[in-house]
């Protein structure tokens, strides 16, 4: 299994991902957003799993600053958006085997667990 996690060191949430990973025994590749932004196929292919709605990163300054057209965007945009700043990105991004398979880090364990193939 080749499971990658996108996200930002001081990232709250990675950190809290990241230690949960490190106490269930399961190997990660971290990629830094802000240092190697997704690219633009790479955000389509995720937003078509996980929708773009799920993957807005609504608590930062990038979202707060893009008016109130957002609430009107198709997919489309969004993906324009996210390709232009990975800020807009909710993090942590969970991705296996090439697939998009969870953003954030708030369900319940059973369902991380599910989700990543435990």
């Amino acid at each position: 299994m080749s499971l990658q996690v996108y996200g930002i060191p001081n990232c709250g949430t990675c950190k809290k991902a990241f230690q949960w990973l490190a106490d269930n025994g399961v190997e990660y590749e971290f990629i830094n957003t802000k240092d190697h932004p997704p690219t633009k196929s790479a955000i389509a292919d995720w937003v078509k799993a996980l929708g773009a709605k799920a993957m807005r990163n609504t608590s930062g300054q990038s979202y707060r600053a893009l008016g109130d057209e957002k609430n009107t965007w198709t997919d489309q945009q969004w993906i324009d958006a996210f390709t232009q700043d990975a800020m807009l990105l909710r993090r942590p991004l969970f991705v296996k085997d090439g697939s998009a398979v969870l953003v954030g880090f708030r369900e319940k364990e059973p369902v991380i667990r599910e989700k990543l193939g435990l």
